[in-house]
């Protein structure tokens, strides 16, 4: 079957074989990330009743969730979806369940931050894992980054309705209560997402690894490649973090409440939703190495200027246009990855950008709590903005492929070729079309399976 179009759509995206199925059993499982950051939060400050130990033991599993993750990604990619990932969700939720039970009052501190380093050490990669079967089942260039911008928006929403969601439950029940849910829907989701046709068992990385990178400096290249696009995701994470709280500030210096704040915010979530889909949507004749530095001066110098805004109105519409950049850039971001690394290590790719994201965000929050009090917020904003500019400075690089396949014929599938040309220097056996076979059938592929936006809300979690 193929998946090529004059016009590829979204709804051509989920009208692929197996698509909407897995999709939604993904939106399931990371749900969890959008409904546990609160959860959390709001249990362990009830049962300590400390928040310097409530914050203690959240920075303990977000960091274990968010600095383990590649390797956890490395064990996807060895052993497939359906070996590697559902342990882990299941021990995931499982210690989330022993977490919910642990926080009452007068428990630990140690065993509270135990028990919390351990669940966030097992959280399962879901984001990379889904674009890892996005990349398999659309082989077209055109329509797997519409598929990207898609699962942006789609976890962006995830991230807005998790802490609605959470406000609605502990109306009627105890804050442990929303840490059950969250394991709850890991486990779930992931069990459907691993039973998909489209998660089929992959062969172990080395597999792919001879035909893709070269005895000796293979692997120096496929880190070239990847830094382009592991320093733009960073970098915009600093920057979209630093927004957060310059977005407080300002509303505090100009007399405004919170809910005003909550407004600005929103504008920049709004912004980077209808971003994501018209860089989907659109045919675009520059490379996405090309694009992803212009997304990130975008969103830089839109940053600078909202600095300048006299008044709350003006910063919105500053903010809303610099969220305009924050989805394509991330997005491009994760395109780039899953095009630079080889077959069997693309969930690792996504990995990486997902965790230089979140680390961005951490490092952002840091950085400009320090800024803040010390400059005026003008010249925060331009620090802010400049660190996204500063990514367009690190260059991209193509991952070289090994002597013995660099006369192979190259595809030209892809019905934008034009408008993606960078998909030329993939070889053919990692763009020929897929063949898709009855849902009750073992789906095969010419190669293996191929390789998580984060919330523009410093308030939600770390998106494994």
């Amino acid at each position: 079957m193929s998946t090529s179009s004059a016009r590829p759509s979204y709804a051509a995206v989920l009208r692929v074989p197996h698509a909407r199925r897995t999709f939604a059993a993904a939106l399931v499982g990371r749900l969890s990330y959008g409904t546990v950051s609160l959860s959390l939060m709001l249990a362990l400050t009830r049962a300590t009743g400390s928040y310097a130990v409530a914050g203690a033991v959240m920075a303990l599993f977000g960091a274990t969730s968010v600095f383990l993750s590649p390797w956890r990604a490395a064990l996807v990619d060895r052993h497939g979806p359906r070996r590697a990932l559902l342990p882990m969700a299941l021990l995931h939720a499982v210690l989330l369940c022993a977490l919910a039970a642990v926080c009452r009052p007068g428990a630990p501190a140690s065993a509270l931050a135990v028990t919390a380093a351990l669940a966030g050490s097992c959280t399962p990669p879901l984001g990379p894992t889904m674009r890892a079967v996005w990349a398999e089942l659309l082989p077209d260039r055109a329509m797997l980054r519409r598929a990207y911008s898609l699962d942006g928006v789609a976890e962006e929403l995830l991230f807005v309705s998790g802490p609605l969601l959470v406000g609605v439950l502990v109306g009627v029940a105890p804050p442990a209560a929303g840490v059950v849910l969250s394991a709850l829907l890991v486990a779930v989701g992931t069990l459907a997402f691993v039973r998909s046709p489209a998660a089929v068992p992959r062969p172990p990385a080395e597999r792919g690894k001879d035909a893709s990178a070269p005895a000796g400096r293979g692997g120096e290249g496929q880190r070239s490649a990847l830094l382009q696009p592991v320093a733009v995701a960073a970098c915009v994470g600093v920057s979209v973090s630093a927004v957060d709280l310059l977005v407080v500030a300002f509303a505090g210096r100009h007399g405004s409440g919170d809910g005003t704040a909550a407004w600005v915010l929103a504008a920049l979530s709004a912004g980077s939703a209808v971003g994501g889909l018209l860089n989907g949507a659109l045919a675009w004749r520059a490379s996405a190495r090309a694009r992803l530095p212009l997304y990130a001066v975008g969103l830089g110098l839109c940053l600078a200027v909202a600095g300048l805004a006299p008044g709350v109105g003006t910063l919105a519409a500053a903010v809303a246009c610099a969220g305009f950049f924050v989805a394509p850039a991330l997005t491009t971001a994760y395109l780039v990855a899953e095009e630079s690394a080889a077959p069997g290590f693309r969930v690792r790719a996504g990995a990486w950008c997902n965790t230089a994201v979140n680390a961005g965000m951490s490092a952002g929050a840091a950085a400009v709590g320090l800024l803040v009090e010390r400059l005026p917020l003008a010249v925060c904003f331009a620090v802010s903005g400049a660190v996204a500019v500063a990514a367009a400075l690190v260059p991209g690089r193509r991952r070289a492929r090994s002597a013995g396949r660099a006369g192979a014929g190259q595809s030209s599938s892809e019905s934008e070729s034009e408008s993606e040309p960078e998909s030329s220097d993939r070889d053919e056996s990692e763009r020929s079309a897929v063949t898709l076979p009855d849902a009750g059938s073992t789906r095969q592929s010419r190669s293996p399976l191929p390789e998580e936006r984060v919330s523009t809300s410093q308030d939600a979690s770390p998106s494994p």
